[in-house]
């Protein structure tokens, strides 16, 4: 059965199917600055949960109890978080200011990699809201290698390491600067998928080079970007006109689509396959006064999960239908950004 940890700003709620028809969800972690969440379908129990303030914790019972993690390493403030796909001991956090740290013991101990702030264009990484500063927004392990890491830096790069992080690439010029979110299947590890704040990127060659299919997509403010379980080249992605819209509840307005079918690009830049479609009536709430979307993808073919304030959507078809999870949903939920999912088994 499934497992959703389910993350926003206000706290962490965990969402169990059970054998009843129903699922049971617990509102765990009652936190105001819950920055990031990840976990491991192969440590299905335990799971992490970055903060801004007070910075890493851990569950290693489903989310009953937490306890910080790092306190003596990481700093405060820790805004990713990812689980390598290969070994659910080895875990990567990112902080603000941008650093990277790695733990090859589940979350007991912790040592930042080194030189990560070393490369030529650090010095004009800078993170609008707080533009003396930059953080870490994701960390993606490659699902092929686990020595190859994707390390988005927001605002201002995205980079590689070939060795666990002991050494990092200077970004590539085709490159976003503002990544948000990651995806990559393990069955098309060369196909990498970025959503970013300038638009979405794709490269097919491991991030080698990238390319911009985005034909279709009205809204180029990117968020969150998942495939599904079962066919490599059917993608989801969040998205809105502009930070704020995706951002505040004030002046939101974000959207969903879905793009199918293998695709390169043209010597354009845009996509040769079928361009994105947007589900404006697929089942989860999307469009004006709306907050954007953050998606996983589930574990059986054509599953994937869409987290916003309103509630948890599941759907079974990729994309051509959605059905809310009926769990209670926290009022504290409401109107405040999501900020991590992980589905596991």
């Amino acid at each position: 059965m499934v497992t959703c940890y389910a993350a926003s700003s206000a706290g962490v709620l965990v969402v169990r199917e059970t054998a009843t028809a129903s699922p049971a969800a617990e509102y765990t972690f009652d936190r105001d600055d819950v920055e990031c969440l990840d976990a491991s379908r192969d440590a299905s129990e335990r799971v992490f949960c970055g903060t801004f303030e007070s910075g890493l914790h851990r569950s290693v019972d489903g989310g009953d109890r937490w306890e910080r993690v790092g306190e003596a390493t990481l700093e405060p403030a820790v805004t990713s978080v990812s689980v390598s796909p290969h070994d659910p001991d080895v875990v990567y956090a990112g902080t603000e200011p941008s650093a990277v740290y790695r733990s090859t013991d589940g979350g007991d101990t912790w040592r930042e990699l080194p030189g990560l702030t070393d490369l030529p264009s650090a010095s004009t990484w800078a993170f609008p809201p707080r533009p003396h500063t930059h953080h870490v927004r994701w960390i993606e392990v490659d699902p092929a290698d686990p020595e190859h890491l994707f390390v988005a830096v927001e605002a201002g790069a995205l980079i590689q390491s070939h060795d666990g992080g002991e050494t990092w690439e200077e970004r590539a010029p085709s490159t976003r600067r503002d990544t948000h979110s990651m995806a990559i299947h393990p069955d098309a590890p060369d196909v990498v998928r970025a959503a970013a704040g300038d638009g979405y990127a794709e490269s097919r060659d491991g991030g080698a080079s990238w390319s911009f299919p985005q034909a279709g997509l009205d809204h180029r403010y990117c968020w969150s970007v998942a495939v599904d379980p079962g066919d490599p080249g059917r993608v989801l992605l969040s998205a809105a006109a502009g930070a704020r819209r995706a951002h505040s509840s004030g002046s939101a307005a974000s959207y969903l689509y879905r793009r199918e079918g293998d695709s390169g690009a043209d010597g354009d830049g845009e996509s040769a396959s079928p361009t994105w479609e947007r589900l404006d009536d697929a089942g989860v709430p999307t469009g004006e006064g709306l907050l954007r979307p953050t998606l996983a993808a589930g574990v059986d073919d054509g599953e994937l999960f869409a987290l916003t304030d309103r509630g948890l959507f599941r759907t079974v078809d990729a994309g051509g239908s959605f059905e809310r999870l009926g769990v209670e949903w926290p009022e504290a939920f409401r109107g405040v950004t999501t900020s991590g999912l992980a589905v596991v088994e």
